[in-house]
């Protein structure tokens, strides 16, 4: 048995009709006037019937039932599966089998000697729903791509306008949203040839369709040891951080399949965990927001300063010691070196949540003479390797060492307090304003609660 997860790409390398995870805002507002009623019961009827041909072309497609557990609705997250009879914890809820899910296995093999270059799983993918796209009624994954969200109705930042990513200018996802559509240009870059020669095939690709299959794979498909696939119907289910439940990878049976992890009364939405996501993944690659995600996180670049007279001895010690570094979006090293920051729940424990190679990281930046760092390296030799993972000595210098995180951090946390007051400011709501707010929040929390942990840490140090 395996276990599926949503695509997310790592924070620190480039690499559902809507977006099914939860926003978090509704759609729209209820009424309760007598027409408003009326239209909303005509449009269940219609979903219903759509839910009842999905369904139908799928179990035909599969040869198998799918489920009789879920049907199809609306909710304030757009489309979703909700129970359509009592579930207890521990039933199979759906099962979709293999044949029946689109893999970037199908792309044309034909188009490969015309890339410039090599292309990934997920360019692959968006390769073959371009095809299938271009056949229309005629295509086998017709009804399923029918459901499939139109540009418009997708909020991953790649989407954003400048005036829109102005709002997260803070945040690292503003500079990541430029590296992924950078990324993505040049993998259409590699395949617009092959497209090109097969007009037949693909029709007028522009970039902007590539983008938009790019993102319906990266917001909808699971991915396992074998691959990625697009799993229609599972991809239904919306995301909820805190449940137990996630897809599953049936080898033996050649099936996904999910397991509810609680009861569900009858006409209660059914959620599942793409992932242990931050609100900044969800937001790039999926398109949502959370108003509170427990797996929020900042990313963070450090380097030594170039004025630095030990600056090279200083940045060969820390390659060779292995820590985190950057790669590009051309695909060259940088001398830079990137850290994950978790929030810290204590001020007063051990700093989980700011990376131990971090404040080693800082460790070594704060040495002033050869002998420090000489020392360091003996240190690292007679214990397990690692370079500068014990306290300094020398209390200053340790001190020293952590409030040039400090440093790091105050300047992010104030300017991502003054893009949230300009946020709050005004009255407006719009859906990207608010999941800029989600976003910038997560992270303000994640920093001050570092700020907080490293403040006490200086003013306590023995």
């Amino acid at each position: 048995m395996r276990f599926g997860s949503r695509i997310a790409h790592l924070r620190s390398h480039l690499p559902l009709p809507f977006p099914l995870s939860p926003p978090s805002y509704p759609r729209c507002k209820l009424s309760h006037s007598a027409s408003a009623a009326s239209a909303a019961a005509s449009k269940d009827c219609q979903l219903k019937e759509e839910s009842n041909e999905f369904l139908s072309w799928l179990q035909k497609k599969a040869g198998v039932e799918i489920s009789s557990m879920l049907s199809i609705g609306n909710s304030v997250y757009g489309r979703s599966l909700f129970a359509s009879k009592y579930i207890r914890a521990g039933d199979c809820i759906l099962k979709v089998p293999y044949n029946v899910q689109m893999t970037s296995d199908r792309f044309p093999s034909e188009i490969e000697p015309f890339l410039v270059h090599d292309v990934g799983n997920i360019s692959r993918l968006a390769v073959v729903l371009l095809a299938e796209q271009k056949l229309g009624q005629n295509s086998g994954w017709a009804t399923y791509i029918s459901n499939l969200p139109r540009k418009d109705e997708m909020h991953n930042t790649i989407f954003w306008s400048k005036d829109e990513l102005e709002m997260i200018r803070s945040s690292p996802v503003y500079q990541e949203t430029f590296d992924k559509k950078a990324y993505i240009v040049k993998e259409f870059s590699a395949l617009r040839p092959a497209l090109e020669h097969f007009p037949q095939t693909f029709g007028d690709v522009r970039l902007e369709d590539f983008m938009h299959a790019y993102a319906l794979v990266t917001s909808r498909a699971w991915a396992t040891s074998k691959g990625i696939y697009l799993i229609p119907f599972a991809d239904f289910l919306n995301h909820d951080g805190t449940s137990d439940a996630i897809l599953l990878s049936d080898e033996d049976n050649k099936i996904s399949e999910v397991i509810a992890d609680r009861d569900y009364d009858i006409g209660e939405q059914v959620m599942i965990r793409y992932g242990k996501f931050s609100n900044a993944t969800l937001l790039l690659d999926f398109g949502f927001t959370l108003p509170y995600n427990t797996y929020d996180q900042v990313q963070i670049w450090m380097d030594a300063p170039f004025h630095d007279p030990l600056y090279q001895i200083k940045l060969e010690l820390l390659q060779n010691h292995c820590l985190p570094r950057i790669v590009d979006a051309s695909g060259f090293n940088s001398s830079k070196s990137s850290f994950v920051i978790k929030e810290v729940k204590s001020t007063s424990g051990k700093g989980q949540g700011i990376p131990q190679a971090l404040r080693a990281y800082c460790r070594v930046l704060s040495a002033t003479s050869l002998e420090e760092l000489k020392a360091l390296t003996v240190e690292a030799a007679e214990n397990d390797g690692r370079l500068a993972r014990r306290t300094l000595t020398d209390r200053d210098r340790e001190i020293q060492a952590h409030r040039m995180l400090l440093s790091q951090f105050i300047p992010m946390i104030e300017d991502h307090d003054a893009a949230l007051k300009v946020l709050e400011s005004s009255n407006q709501f719009s859906v990207r304003r608010q999941m800029a707010k989600d976003l910038l929040k997560g992270e303000l929390r994640v920093l001050q609660s570092a700020c907080a942990w490293l403040t006490n840490y200086c003013e306590n140090i023995c």
